[in-house]
Formats: C-alpha cells, sequence, structure tokens
C-alpha cells in the first residue's frame, strides 16, 4: 500500500485497510486484530453480528461492505461504524432514521453502478446526484463517500479505468456543489487491484484473501 501510494504521489496515511473476514471464523480477525488490525469489513449483516459479539473485548470498527437489505436497516445502523453500500434515496433515509432512533452517527458510501452488470448492486449514475442532495439533510447518519465494486478481471489495470471513473464522479459532484466532506471517502480495490485503486485515489481498500487466505466455498 506505502508503495502504490508513493507511486502516485500521496502519503501512505492517505489510504486505509479493511481487513474483509466475511465467511472466516471469530479466531481470524483476533489473530489479524493482535497484529494491528482495528478495521474489519463484512459482507452479511447475520454473520457480522455474531462476530460484533464474539469481539466485544476488541476495539473494533467494523464495516458493512455488502448489499444492505431495507428491513436489515435498524441492524446495520446500530452495528456498524460504517456502510458502504447505499444504494438508494429510501435506503439512505431508512439507515438515517434507524441511526437516529438509536443514538448512533454512521459513516455512509454511496455504491455506485458503473458497468451495470446484473449481479451486482449499486446506484445508476443518474441516482448519485439524488443520493446526495438527500445526504445533505441526513439527521445522524453521515455520507462521507462513494464505493465501487468493479467488473472482475484478472489484470489488474482492467480495473484502473473504472477507479479513474469513481475519482472523476467525485471531482464532478464537488464542483456541482456536493460539500467535500461528502464525498472525501474513496472506497475501491480489492486483493488483487488494490495498488492500482490506490494509485487512483483509493481511500479505503477492502482486502481478504491476500491476509486470511483463501475462502472455502460452502
Amino acid at each position: 500500500m506505502a508503495e502504490a501510494a508513493a507511486r502516485a504521489g500521496r502519503s501512505p496515511a492517505d489510504a486505509r485497510h479493511i481487513a474483509v473476514s466475511k465467511t472466516f471464523p471469530i479466531d481470524a480477525v483476533r489473530a489479524a486484530y493482535d497484529a494491528g488490525q482495528t478495521e474489519f469489513g463484512e459482507n452479511r449483516v447475520q454473520e457480522a453480528l455474531q462476530k460484533i459479539a464474539q469481539s466485544a473485548d476488541m476495539k473494533i470498527r467494523w464495516h458493512l461492505i455488502g448489499h444492505l437489505q431495507s428491513n436489515k436497516s435498524r441492524k446495520a445502523a446500530e452495528n456498524f461504524a460504517a456502510i458502504h453500500s447505499i444504494d438508494s434515496v429510501d435506503l439512505l433515509d431508512r439507515v438515517d432514521q434507524a441511526a437516529a432512533a438509536t443514538g448512533r452517527a454512521p459513516e455512509l458510501l454511496v455504491q455506485v453502478d458503473l458497468a451495470l452488470e446484473a449481479t451486482k448492486f449499486g446506484a445508476p449514475l443518474d441516482e448519485v446526484p439524488r443520493i446526495f442532495a438527500r445526504a445533505a439533510e441526513c439527521k445522524a447518519a453521515r455520507v462521507v463517500g462513494l464505493m465501487l465494486l468493479p467488473p472482475l478481471a484478472e489484470n489488474p489495470e482492467d480495473a484502473r479505468p473504472w477507479f479513474r471513473q469513481v475519482r472523476d464522479l467525485r471531482d464532478q459532484l464537488t464542483r456541482e456543489g456536493v460539500s467535500a466532506a461528502l464525498v472525501r471517502e474513496l472506497s475501491m480495490g480489492m486483493s488483487h487491484d488494490f495498488e492500482v485503486a490506490i494509485e487512483e485515489g483509493a481511500t479505503m481498500v477492502r482486502v481478504g484473501t491476500a491476509i486470511f487466505g483463501e475462502r472455502t466455498q460452502p
């Protein structure tokens, strides 16, 4: 990460690492925590809740990086420091209302759908301005940036244009009047392409396999 930041003329402190612990047991989380990792990402609310309960003795900042169903908005708002998968005005409203009701203030990222893949979630480009217009009215939750899941490709360079589009989208939003505080984070890049993501402006990379190893599929 530090080398990628240096290549882009950035400080290593400009990009944080979220350890994606989905499907791995709490022992793996504890081992990473003991090595100094404090931010962890989970895809499913139910699996994450178990690990959150099991890690009460650790000062972990939990991120929800998977799709959030609206009926789990309250649990997500109550238990996660950050939610990376806001993809509609309705979901934003539900999470904000749940946050206000529970006295929480989670950070939210707007997941954008650039490639329009049927198997992935995210807000289409024409919906993004509406979400950010509503973000300025949030009472408890705080929108802080953009998140991307680019099309899967073996060559990390194939992801570069997608990462660059997200960075350009952030710049466009600020030119159009969106507060810089609402788009200060770019969550993009995983185990195989996080270096390219950092070179293109990522402030958070979501890396699991490179730390925990290959996942065993159920």
